[in-house]
């Protein structure tokens, strides 16, 4: 009997719990999904003979290890910070793994060790990273084999609220690990444009989003993802011009974010300057003194930093998360990053009824001979409730069907791999649209 093992049961786990336990039951195999809260495994696994919920300490390296040795094959949804132990244990115990999360430094240096074992480890496989590389990747491939060069390329995608359930000012609800959202853009961001190399620093990353439109949706605007450059070689595009991989919001919010990382909100390492600070209310005019040295009004910083126009937005974004409120700070709050992740984990909620949205959209122009193409090809999925969410979908579903076409030796590459390889991504893509996650394409000559 092949036997499975999940590592986290979050937010993004469901849907790939619901696939799990379907397919283990079909083909008589065993999943055991492995996370710190126990209840919530139980939860989510329902009465299946074929499921099994556990809980320890990942920390724990007997208990990490005894799981990973009786499983055939692992999939790690843990914060990316502990992927490490987990891919450790899998080298040492010949199991392959995957992983939704970016290649690392740590991961990397285990890579001869992965090859000399003869394993697996894919990781980069959920929405982006995952379906972003694979989806873009047919397209490429493709636009090669009938001897075209690529020269744009621009790929975007963002977990968003539908519209349906956008009833906020930021237009927005946190679907996935409210960190992330907090921490989003701290790497700064590096992409070519029109032959040129752009750095970004934190401090500009959200200034001025350029606005996008995709299908019949409100317009979004998008912000450049970490370092885009070195994904050009692995999509073989290192002579295009244009090379941008970004992540997509609605314009408000980019611009309320904007204020948040100016203010210093997401501040990780002020832990003393901050420490003593009793309410939120205080916390805030804290912040905005430092912007001036001074003791500054709401209002100025607005006339100061604010173009006119957003004024009134902002504010009302502000007011939305309680930011002026004399409210305790939380006890467990250390940073101004954590205070920020509270207030959001309050405020942005999705509530039982709400539906997530995920937008993905890859614009690519090529050259054939004399003539010049372009191609915008669309995905848009939405969730079914706060539980089934689009994210969830997008994030678990891949994961789900490559353990089963690794277990099933449908998939038999060796190494550490993005999903990047035509072994990959087909069988992966064709199973998805089975799910509802399926491109449309417009396609248009350009001259």
């Amino acid at each position: 009997m092949q036997k499975i093992l999940l590592f986290g049961a979050g937010k993004s786990a469901t849907v790939l719990i619901d696939y799990l336990v379907k397919t283990t039951s079909e083909e008589n195999w065993e999943v055991t999904v492995a996370d710190a809260d126990l209840k919530t495994v139980q939860a989510k696994i329902g009465n299946s003979p074929n499921a099994k919920a556990v809980s320890f300490d990942i920390t724990d390296d007997t208990a990490r290890a005894n799981a990973i040795a009786a499983a055939d094959i692992v999939i790690s949804l843990l914060p990316p910070a502990l992927h490490f132990l987990v891919a450790k244990d899998c080298v040492s115990c010949s199991k392959n793994l995957l992983t939704a999360s970016y290649i690392d430094d740590k991961i990397k240096s285990l890579q001869k060790d992965i090859e000399k074992k003869g394993l697996l480890f894919l990781c980069e496989m959920g929405l982006d990273p995952g379906i972003d590389h694979m989806s873009a990747m047919q397209i490429i491939d493709d636009i090669h084999a009938k001897g075209g060069t690529v020269t744009s390329f621009k790929s975007h995608c963002g977990g968003l609220v539908a519209p349906e359930s956008d009833d906020n000012p930021w237009h927005y609800k946190i679907s996935w690990n409210p960190r992330n959202v907090v921490l989003a853009g701290k790497a700064g961001a590096i992409y070519k444009e029109n032959g040129q190399k752009t750095e970004l620093l934190y401090d500009k990353i959200f200034e001025k989003c350029p606005e996008i439109n995709a299908g019949d949706l409100p317009v979004l605007a998008w912000y450049p993802n970490r370092d885009s450059i070195s994904y050009a070689t692995l999509y073989n595009l290192e002579t295009a011009s244009t090379f941008i991989r970004t992540t997509l919001r609605y314009a408000a919010f980019c611009r309320g974010w904007d204020v948040v990382c100016h203010l210093g909100l997401t501040d990780t390492d002020d832990e003393n300057e901050i420490k003593g600070l009793k309410t939120i209310n205080e916390w805030m005019h804290f912040k905005l003194n430092g912007i001036e040295l001074r003791d500054m009004t709401w209002m100025e910083y607005l006339k100061l930093y604010v173009a006119e126009e957003y004024q009134a937005e902002v504010t009302e974004q502000f007011d939305f998360l309680d930011l002026f409120e004399v409210k305790p700070i939380p006890a467990t709050a250390k940073s101004s990053a954590d205070i920020l992740q509270y207030l959001l984990e309050t405020r942005l909620v999705l509530n039982a009824k709400d539906k997530d949205m995920i937008v993905m959209l890859h614009e690519i122009e090529w050259r054939t001979g004399s003539s010049e193409s372009g191609v915008k090809s669309l995905l848009v999925v939405k969730g079914d409730d706060s539980l089934r969410t689009a994210m969830a979908k997008t994030v678990g579903l891949p994961l789900g069907i490559a353990a089963k076409m690794i277990l099933k030796k449908q998939i038999q590459l060796k190494g550490l791999h993005i999903p990047v390889l035509k072994e990959i991504y087909e069988p992966v893509l064709k199973e998805l649209q089975l799910h509802g996650i399926r491109f449309s394409e417009e396609e248009t000559v350009i001259k």
